[in-house]
């Protein structure tokens, strides 16, 4: 399901988590970047993993990296990339997480919110 969302109606925990998703994809160079916050209100941060044993979307690294630290559950999920959509594997693990209502914000690479997206 997707939703048009202005950045000024962004919740500033979401604004959050846009700015340290951009952050990521900047910092290390990589095609995208990603943040979650959990339950708790705890984020956590990654980009795109490309190796070649190994490779992962920013967003399903930051999932990851949640489910490792003890996350049971997602608040919300942000990716900043080029790409016009979020593959539905990336949907599907943060649904695994957080459950079908959880928003996923998909902006490009100058942070500008696209979308506001459900995991479901």
């Amino acid at each position: 399901m997707l939703m048009r969302m202005s950045d000024e109606a962004l919740d500033p925990e979401d604004r959050k988590i846009l700015t340290l998703a951009r952050s990521a994809r900047a910092r290390n160079g990589v095609p995208e970047g990603a943040a979650v916050r959990d339950d708790t209100g705890r984020t956590y941060v990654a980009g795109s993993v490309d190796l070649p044993s190994l490779r992962l979307s920013a967003l399903r690294a930051a999932v990851a990296m949640a489910v490792s630290s003890g996350a049971t559950s997602l608040e919300a999920a942000a990716v900043v990339s080029a790409e016009e959509e979020v593959p539905a594997d990336d949907l599907s693990a943060v649904r695994d997480l957080g459950g079908a209502a959880t928003p996923v914000l998909l902006a490009g690479p100058d942070g500008v919110l696209r979308a506001t997206l459900a995991a479901g």
